[in-house]
């Protein structure tokens, strides 16, 4: 899959973990109903990022 489209799934993981919490998660009572779901979100932006950048390189520029 190519980069552009990895970077779209960053973002609507992003935009679902605003939404989530405030709409699927309003009736859970207990602390870790959004923590956990935000958390997991973060996970997975760290790990779509780790796999983005894999393949980049440095570049010296002397």
């Amino acid at each position: 899959m190519k980069r552009s489209k990895w970077i779209w799934a960053v973002w609507i993981v992003i935009l679902l973990s605003c939404i989530v919490p405030y709409t699927l998660l309003t009736n859970v009572a207990a602390w870790y109903g959004s923590f956990l779901f935000w958390s997991c979100a973060g996970l997975a932006v760290i790990a779509l990022n780790v796999y983005i950048t894999l393949d980049f390189e440095e570049h010296d520029h002397d």
